[in-house]
């Protein structure tokens, strides 16, 4: 570190330092005695504004500023996966060990172990040629995940030594020729959080992402290296929402950023996520997950580099050639800390106090997300599903909206149907996702023929009851036609057996897209055969009072492999049903 200046003024989270000629913007730097982090955010003249990701307490003018010459990093290697991180890739658990319950002040913390030696099987040969990305071999970071071990994005040349064995991340691996000079390999490397990890090209996004969870599977479908907003209001189910995509989504990888969200909701994941078990291995869900917590108590300006930091170990990972899936809880938290920041810096405001470069933050953010080819050839995805909060559910206000512009999934929290205890509260008549017409092809082809066919007929009904409502509202459900009071019925066991999902549940928490789409396809077919029952006069009092709608009602709690046989129990009692009532 270098002496670069003294402290003039100090606003928060905000300190002004003079004598700072020769710092570069997002230059990290050490501030005050204490040597908190802290990074340039503006400079004018000699001056710089630098936000402190520490508490500032203390701190007064005169005190010392030292420069380090370099951005704020992350650090890339083996690792990253079952730890638990803050805004700036402290490990909770390291500092809890020296530090014990708080976090001390000036603590530099090692983001991975270095003195762990990790078992390293180089898959390239000495003499090669090796370009930025490619893969030189693997550690079996964990049971479930194989780290593969990438050259550096910013090393190219001559393999002149590869070595397999044992190592730790301090312990160079081999050495490439690269203009005539030697440039050592480590298991692990760094990279500036806000510079996007190259890649060949973008790819569209073609295949969904499972998640379990009913309404988003079947109706609103997100791709794997697609984005989705989930806006609601307070108790309508966000954090929930996402603790249950991170625990059930198909993706390799999961990075579970928890962005100024209250401390018990972090708690909760900080202690639930280690007990989880993984269906798709059977071993703990934390093997393939990386959780950063920075809640609302912390200091503000490490929530703005949290997401960065996420962003960036989820690249590292798709660059291996992984699916990886981030959630973000909340994306407003941050812009939160965007506005904090930019307000102490005098700037000029924009919507609702929001500084004037908002949208550009949050497209930058979201851009990172895709489908991509990565530098050594594989296919690789980042899925990015960030919450929002708007005050008081106003999806009006800047943050949401400026996230709806990007993001191509909204997933619409709705408060009205939490006050009725309907969970998930996503709102299907606002809800939508614009990757469903592009993977129809894929569902028919690798569910079944007539799933979009049946998706849309499901919504369909479900548009057909809310204009009924409004009837039903004025003179009640009777003064209706048999014909449309059918809708009604089929409309309610769509929202109460299908929509509706317990995440609490041990069966119900997740549901596999075959499931899914036998479900549907059972009610519909209930529906088809009470349409022609009251054509032939049938009322339709005597087709709700039927059996079969309670056996329709428990089918989301029957196991998966007594499923198929149980459904076709279900398919064979409705025909018989239909034929009693001929």
């Amino acid at each position: 570190m270098v002496l670069k200046g003294k402290i003039i003024k100090v606003a928060g989270p905000l300190v002004v330092a003079e004598g700072m000629k020769g710092s570069a913007m997002y230059e990290v730097v050490r501030v005050g005695e204490d040597k908190l982090l802290g990074e340039n955010i503006g400079l004018n003249g000699d001056q710089a504004s630098i936000q402190v990701y520490e508490d500032t307490s203390g701190i007064k003018p005169g005190e010392n500023v030292f420069g380090t010459g370099s951005p704020l990093s992350v650090l890339l290697g083996p690792g990253l996966l079952t730890n638990i991180y803050d805004g700036v890739q402290r490990p909770l658990p390291e500092i809890f060990n020296i530090a014990g319950e708080f976090i001390k002040r000036g603590l530099d913390v090692p983001a991975l172990d270095k003195n762990k030696k990790w078992d390293f099987v180089p898959s390239v040969k000495k003499g090669e040629k090796v370009k930025a990305g490619d893969i030189i071999g693997t550690v079996d970071e964990t049971k479930v995940v194989k780290h593969r071990i990438l050259i550096p994005p910013n090393v190219n040349g001559l393999l002149k030594e590869i070595n397999g064995g044992k190592f730790t991340i301090n312990e160079p691996i081999g050495i490439v020729e690269q203009d005539k000079k030697d440039v050592e390999i480590y298991l692990a490397h760094s990279w500036p959080v806000r510079m996007a990890r190259p890649y060949i090209t973008k790819i569209e996004p073609n295949e969904p992402m499972f998640t379990g969870q009913r309404v988003l599977d079947t109706f609103f479908p997100v791709t794997k290296g697609g984005t989705a907003a989930i806006p609601g209001g307070f108790g309508t189910g966000k954090t929930v929402t996402q603790h249950q995509l991170a625990r059930w989504s198909d993706a390799d990888i999961i990075v579970y950023i928890g962005c100024g969200e209250r401390g018990n909701e972090m708690t909760e994941v900080l202690r639930d996520f280690p007990k989880l078990i993984d269906p798709k291995s059977g071993e703990p869900l934390m093997q393939r997950t990386v959780l950063i917590a920075n809640t609302s108590n912390m200091p503000v300006a490490a929530r703005e580099a949290s997401v960065y930091t996420g962003i960036t170990i989820a690249e590292y990972y798709r660059d291996m050639g992984y699916n990886v899936a981030l959630m973000a809880d909340s994306t407003s938290r941050w812009a939160e800390a965007l506005r904090e920041i930019s307000g102490r810096m005098e700037e000029m405001p924009g919507e609702e106090g929001y500084p004037a470069y908002l949208a550009s933050r949050i497209a930058g953010f979201y851009e990172r997300a895709g489908r991509v080819t990565t530098l050594c050839g594989k296919e690789g995805t980042i899925s990015v599903i960030g919450a929002v909060s708007p005050p008081g559910g106003d999806f009006s206000e800047p943050v949401t909206q400026n996230t709806l512009r990007i993001t191509k999934v909204f997933w619409a929290l709705d408060s009205s149907l939490a006050d009725r205890r309907h969970f998930p509260a996503i709102n299907w008549l606002r809800s939508y996702s614009l990757y469903s017409e592009n993977l129809s092809k894929w569902f028919n082809n690798n569910i079944a023929e007539d799933f979009t066919d049946n998706r849309k007929n499901a919504m369909k009904l479900l548009q057909q009851e809310s204009e009924l409502q409004e009837i039903v509202q004025l003179v009640g459900p009777d003064a209706l036609p048999e014909r449309e009071r059918v809708v009604l019925e089929t409309a309610r066991i769509i929202r109460e057996d299908f929509l509706q999902q317990n995440a609490y549940h041990d069966i119900d928490t997740y549901c596999d897209i075959k499931k899914q789409y036998r479900m549907l396809k059972i009610i519909l077919k209930f529906h088809k055969y009470a349409l022609d029952a009251v054509n032939r006069g049938i009322k339709i009092r005597k087709i709700t009072e039927m059996p079969i709608l309670d056996e329709i009602a428990r089918m989301k709690y029957i196991p998966l492999e007594e499923f198929d046989k149980r459904a076709d129990e279900i398919v064979n009692e409705i025909d018989l049903v239909s034929k009693e009532i001929e």
